[in-house]
């Protein structure tokens, strides 16, 4: 039996996709599910985009790639990437057939907070419809400036905070758990 558990535990980020399409019903199905999370004071600040030309895909990588390694001296971070940066046929997109980009209005305080719940809301609803997901870290320099969010009409009052591919997986089948580092969880009771 798969419970909610078990999901959560067997998601992964898909980095490898069919050429299967998505059906813009089913895009647009998620997206409608994914949105049902708290938000502070109820703003409800999200936005969408979402690319399905892969051309265009392509060409946001092609410029997400060529941003980071024009800005690898101020982004140590990014420095361990520098080989896949310049590899003309590593896509950032993993050649998935969707991209949903979701934008919250910064008028709203708690905006990061309440789209970062809808984002994981969608990776959780991909991996129940048996689709693959994966939240582009590389893509967060690109659709965060103000021209490309001209390009998509987005408001200049919202800011970027994840941009999500979905597809068909190219592998099917359980991956194997990956643990989970250690932490700590401090509990307070004024009983004990």
């Amino acid at each position: 039996m798969n419970s909610f558990e078990d999901m959560i535990r067997r998601r992964r980020s898909c980095r490898s996709y069919t050429d299967k399409l998505v059906a813009e019903e089913t895009i647009r199905g998620l997206i409608n599910q994914a949105v049902w999370v708290p938000s502070g004071s109820n703003n409800q600040p999200w936005r969408f985009v979402v690319i399905t030309d892969k051309f265009l895909m392509k060409r946001y990588s092609d410029a997400a790639k060529n941003n980071w390694l024009s800005k690898l001296d101020e982004s140590p971070h990014m420095q361990q990437y520098e080989e896949f940066m310049k590899d003309p046929e590593y896509n950032i997109f993993y050649h998935a057939p969707v991209l949903i980009i979701i934008y919250g209005n910064t008028n709203s305080f708690w905006h990061v907070y309440d789209c970062s719940m809808v984002a994981y809301n969608l990776l959780l609803l991909a991996e129940q419809s048996g689709l693959g997901a994966c939240w582009i870290g590389f893509a967060h320099n690109i659709f965060a400036s103000e021209e490309t969010k001209t390009e998509f009409g987005v408001p200049r009052d919202y800011e970027l905070v994840a941009p999500v591919i979905i597809g068909q997986p190219a592998k099917s089948g359980l991956s194997l758990e990956v643990s989970r580092k250690p932490f700590v969880t401090n509990f307070f009771d004024r009983e004990k």
